[in-house]
């Protein structure tokens, strides 16, 4: 998947400079990454900080399967972001985890984000994915743990390029097998999974539904088992863990 990669010095948000892209309905698949972000988004309308060191990248392609598959595409990008960390920091312990659907996590601490988004020009289907990845530093005024490749590793040998080329290469792997089989991506996802076979909380629709993680059903929802013996999934919400506190 040798897509072209076009490196800004700045931009407003590497998401929103792909969306510019594919208003022009012949582009081509490609990346898009950025030394800094001004105007930097999560999910869910949330700032995404973004100070040079860090690696921020959109990977931008035509859309030409079902639009239910794109589904499958922030587990994938997950995974490829795993991957990485995997590659560069190997000596990480304990081994990063993804909390449903997408955070990458490293004992509960936040070290990337991956936001997913999707449109039509003139009967052209386009994603855009968007994937941060805290490199060299932890961006301040966070309101959750967060860290970084640099404090995993215990040095600053890591740059966003390097960062960036090994996602690359991870991500076009794991796009190829999300498209040929979810089952795989959806073992893979679980093997990693935060939270599986606790108890959580989960924020959907302005309501906290609390339960048993108990599985990722075939489309990617998170299943949920409830006190009451009934089971739910929910296909959108932030997810939180419920730590057990114990009497002294």
């Amino acid at each position: 998947m040798d897509w072209p990669v076009h490196w800004l010095p700045e931009t407003d948000s590497t998401n929103l400079e792909a969306k510019r892209r594919a208003e022009h309905s012949g582009f081509a698949n490609q990346w898009i990454a950025a030394h800094i972000q001004t105007a930097g988004r999560g999910r869910l309308g949330r700032d995404w900080i973004s100070p040079q060191g860090n690696l921020y990248a959109t990977a931008l392609l035509h859309w030409q399967r079902p639009v239910t598959d794109m589904t499958r595409l922030p587990f994938a990008t997950a995974l490829a972001v795993i991957d990485t960390i995997d590659r560069l920091a190997p000596d990480a312990k304990p081994a990063a985890l993804l909390k449903w659907p997408n955070d990458v996590r490293c004992a509960g601490a936040k070290i990337s984000g991956i936001l997913v988004e999707t449109g039509d020009v003139s009967g052209t289907k386009w994603s855009a994915i968007g994937i941060g990845i805290n490199t060299k530093f932890v961006p301040s005024g966070l309101d959750q743990a967060a860290t970084c490749l640099a404090d995993l590793r215990g040095d600053d040998f890591v740059t966003p390029d390097l960062v960036f080329e090994t996602l690359r290469i991870a991500f076009a792997s794991r796009l190829e097998e999300t498209l040929s089989d979810f089952s795989l991506t959806r073992e893979a996802w679980l093997a990693r999974a935060e939270g599986l076979g606790q108890t959580i909380r989960v924020i959907s629709n302005g309501v906290a539904i609390e339960g048993v993680f108990t599985d990722m059903a075939a489309d990617g929802a998170l299943l949920l088992h409830l006190p009451d013996g009934s089971e739910q999934l929910i296909r959108a919400g932030d997810v939180e863990l419920i730590r057990e506190v114990r009497p002294n």
